[in-house]
């Protein structure tokens, strides 16, 4: 059994000040495809971002999941807060669309975000990737999609089971029964989990907290620990139990963080995650 890895950040979240909406312009050193296909539905498209300088060898990649409670947000939110640190220390990015629940209801998404994270894989040499390199990361409903795209089973039936080295959630939800149903339920979360046969069957299908066990990649959770969206005990409760499993997981506490991070705090919470990451041999 591992020793619950928390790491205190001696910051103040200050709410929805998050950098995580905006849209700058590339950098001219980016090279960007856009809108690639990677299932059959219009919403299914990516985009692949990486540096235009030539590599030594291989990248590490990150495939990006973005938030919006499942019903909104877009790819492109997620440019300056994820994408481009992440280009600046030489990854190539999958920045990732897929259906939400004005589309299609859950498991849409989580089959959506297996299917993005297997074509980001299979196509790795194409983009020169290290296939024993790739992170899946996100906030909020991306945190969530990123957990799953580590966390998943091939026995859930919700998609492809893929393998990647690593997963950066950012205060995403890790049990989706708490968001249906008593004090802590949501609208988003009942709009994409509505009333059906079977509806807390499939809420725990598609909660990271059912897949907990030790075969998974190693698990940084960033949380606010009074983020008044995800409750600071989501992420909490599941580096608990990765480190009860004597898997690899590592929790950094925002103190009195809320459900976003300045600036300024992000770049500092960035750093610790790039630690991490180099700490693993996925960023050398």
């Amino acid at each position: 059994m591992r020793e619950l890895a928390v790491t205190l950040t001696c910051w103040t979240a200050l709410g929805l000040a998050q950098p995580f909406d905006e849209r700058p312009p590339l950098p001219d050193w980016v090279a960007v495809e856009a809108n690639i296909a990677y299932d059959q539905h219009k919403e299914t498209v990516l985009d692949i971002l990486r540096p235009k300088a030539p590599a030594a060898g291989k990248r590490p990649g990150v495939i990006v999941i973005h938030g919006g409670g499942w019903t909104g947000g877009a790819k492109e939110d997620m440019v300056a807060a994820f994408c481009l640190p992440y280009l600046e220390q030489g990854f190539v990015v999958a920045n990732v669309e897929y259906r939400l629940a004005k589309a299609a209801t859950a498991p849409a998404a989580v089959t959506d975000v297996l299917n993005a994270a297997q074509w980001f894989i299979r196509n790795a040499n194409r983009y020169g990737v290290d296939r024993k390199r790739i992170v899946a990361t996100g906030a909020s409903a991306g945190g969530h999609l990123a957990l799953m795209v580590g966390m998943t089973p091939k026995s859930a039936r919700l998609g492809p089971a893929v393998d990647i080295a690593a997963v950066v959630n950012v205060y995403g939800i890790t049990d989706l029964e708490d968001q249906l149903e008593g004090p802590n339920q949501r609208d988003y979360a009942v709009t994409w989990i509505p009333p059906q046969a079977g509806r807390m069957e499939l809420a725990r299908r598609l909660s990271p907290m059912t897949y907990v066990r030790r075969e998974v990649p190693a698990i940084l959770t960033i949380h606010g620990d009074s983020d008044e969206i995800f409750h600071y005990e989501h992420g909490y409760t599941l580096t608990k139990a990765r480190s009860d499993e004597g898997a690899e997981a590592q929790l950094i506490s925002v103190p009195q963080g809320k459900h976003g991070f300045s600036k300024e705090e992000w770049k500092g919470l960035l750093a610790q995650t790039f630690a991490f990451l180099r700490a693993r041999g996925i960023l050398r």
